[in-house]
């Protein structure tokens, strides 16, 4: 009995002993994976604070890379409305030097092949647009009324009495029928100004309302740029009214048929070349090549 007590003794310490070493060596174990799992939470955020200063750098390299798209848009926007001068004053940009180029390819071949420089191919755009615009509204020349294309500028001159009544300013009624096909030109083109010059002959003149000749002529092109405004609805801001007296004669002054000549009205559509060219065809979708242009 006595021995069977002290095994059963000894039995419970050797269990004892080793439930007691592994418990060590669970806490080991454990102690262990808790290091590791914490090198993981400062390796997490490590990696964590350095993808945020990578992503910080993606940002601005995306937002560098769209600065530099709109740069370029920019840039090529830049490039395409480049102007170029024509030594005269006049300028053109490549966007309207492409389209020029589809006019051109609709021009009589003998008048291109004159065209040396690109002043001289404008010129040639501008005028078989201006030709085919004024043709359509019905203006036919004769006697009282010439149409005169001389480069870039539509010179129109009508003869005094088409307008107005001997010595005055004030518009006769004949003048409705030429102002109001004169209008339709003006309206259909949006990039066109007008100048409106009054000129008479050398005979002096002095009234109660007119002083002189430089009078009379100032007053004769103010009735003209009124009438299309308030009447045909010309914008005025296209419209320039000026007077040149008896100073640009077409003849001598010196015979009742030469007198009637120089009294005359002229206007002189002056187009604006880039606006004009953008305008008259933004329609057409093919673009003729030209050597000219080159």
């Amino acid at each position: 009995m006595k021995n069977i007590s002290i095994l059963l003794l000894v039995t419970i310490f050797t269990f004892s002993c080793v439930s007691k070493k592994k418990y060590i060596a669970l806490q080991h174990e454990n102690g262990e994976i808790k290091s590791e799992l914490q090198k993981t939470k400062v390796a997490k955020e490590d990696l964590e604070t350095k993808f945020a200063v990578i992503q910080t750098r993606v940002d601005k390299y995306n937002t560098k890379i769209s600065s530099l798209k709109e740069d370029v848009g920019v840039l090529t926007k830049e490039s395409n409305s480049k102007i170029e001068a024509l030594g005269n004053g006049a300028i053109i940009s490549n966007n309207a030097k492409a389209k020029m180029r589809a006019t051109l390819a609709k021009v009589d071949p003998s008048k291109l092949s004159q065209a040396k420089t690109l002043k001289d191919s404008m010129n040639l755009a501008v005028a078989h647009n201006l030709e085919k615009t004024i043709s359509e509204s019905n203006m036919n020349e004769d006697d009282d009324f010439a149409v005169n294309i001389n480069e870039t500028v539509v010179m129109i001159s009508i003869a005094d009495h088409m307008l107005f009544n001997s010595g005055s300013y004030r518009l006769s009624s004949k003048a409705d029928t030429v102002l109001e096909k004169l209008a339709d030109v003006i309206n259909s083109e949006p990039s066109l100004d007008v100048m409106v010059e009054g000129h008479t002959d050398s005979r002096t003149i002095n009234t109660e309302n007119i002083a002189d000749n430089w009078d009379l002529s100032v007053l004769r092109s103010t009735s003209v740029v009124r009438k299309l405004q308030e009447k045909y609805n010309v914008a005025p801001e296209k419209l320039i009214a000026a007077g040149r007296s008896s100073y640009q004669p077409l003849a001598d002054n010196d015979s009742v048929e030469n007198r009637s000549k120089n009294r005359r009205t002229r206007i002189i559509i002056l187009p604006n070349i880039d606006k004009f060219f953008a305008l008259m065809s933004e329609n057409d979708n093919t673009v003729a090549e030209s050597n000219i242009l080159d």
